[in-house]
């Protein structure tokens, strides 16, 4: 069944996302949560080809992708949450897993937090919510304030084209095997109008979510949804230990490790869907 694409209104926010239409009416959801600097195109090849077995819905959140929002739109990972959120009741999405990643993590959490008796499961893909998960760039990163003049022009600098293709390629085994496509699109949405100053707002916020992490951590032991784990080693914001950390606190979940980078679709496609498609056959069976 081909993809099918649309755009909502929620809010004043015209959002756009993209679902399949499995043949089965009763197959498992998967909200995919898309991060940053990219939107939900980073998963058109996981939908291609998960997409005939299980209804897998991905949007694009306010000043991301083809998604657009008003010019006074305040961009912090609540209000992101809020219009996610907000998107799920809009489709009578009652029941659903999440694949959180990177961005959608905060975004998930916060959604999981409000709706926990509507999510399944989770698929986390290098979408952190332990302090230890954290490398010195992700420190550095999230200690950035607006009062200090020189951190706009440091979060401008991973604005750039060298900056989204170095998202893209640190820590792949082989980055002829990552298609430029991806953060050629990325960098077209950041470079239209608004875009980047959406996106140091966004910076500016993160802090909120490393405060957040122990609350997000009572979430999952005490909700303990199935879990599975996926993470991209060479990642240079979240490392490996943030993957471990959630065997504290979720100890049945499955975790897989690769040996790539933060992008971890790019390179390991087929064997993270396959790995998905069994976790969501067994949420299916439950």
């Amino acid at each position: 069944m081909p993809t099918i694409h649309r755009h909502i209104d929620i809010d004043g926010v015209t959002l756009f996302y993209r679902e399949t239409r499995p043949t089965r009416p009763d197959a498992p959801v998967l909200l995919l949560l898309h991060g940053f600097p990219t939107a939900s195109h980073q998963f058109t090849r996981l939908m291609d080809a998960l997409g005939d077995d299980y209804r897998l819905i991905a949007p694009d959140y306010p000043g991301f992708g083809n998604t657009t929002a008003p010019d006074d739109f305040a961009y912090t990972f609540d209000t992101l949450a809020d219009t996610v959120e907000a998107f799920v009741e809009a489709i009578g999405l009652d029941r659903f897993a999440m694949y959180v990643f990177d961005f959608g993590a905060p975004v998930g959490f916060r959604l999981a937090q409000r709706r926990p008796d509507r999510v399944t499961g989770l698929v986390v893909q290098n979408g952190n919510a332990y302090t230890e998960g954290l490398t010195r760039a992700a420190q550095d990163f999230i200690a950035l304030r607006p009062e200090d003049p020189k951190a706009e022009t440091a979060i401008r600098g991973l604005l750039t084209l060298e900056g989204t293709r170095g998202q893209y390629l640190t820590g792949t085994r082989a980055p002829e095997h990552v298609s430029p496509d991806g953060w050629t699109l990325d960098q077209h949405f950041l470079d239209l109008p608004g875009r980047k100053e959406a996106q140091i707002a966004l910076a500016f916020d993160y802090h909120s979510n490393v405060e957040r992490y122990p609350a997000w951590q009572e979430w999952l032991r005490t909700r303990r949804p199935p879990a599975l784990v996926l993470w991209g080693t060479g990642d240079p914001f979240f490392s490996a230990d943030g993957a471990r950390a959630y065997l504290r606190d979720l100890p049945d979940a499955e975790l897989r490790l690769y040996d790539t980078g933060h992008f971890a679709l790019e390179e390991d496609l087929a064997g993270i869907a396959g790995e998905i498609g069994a976790f969501l056959g067994k949420l299916g069976s439950e």
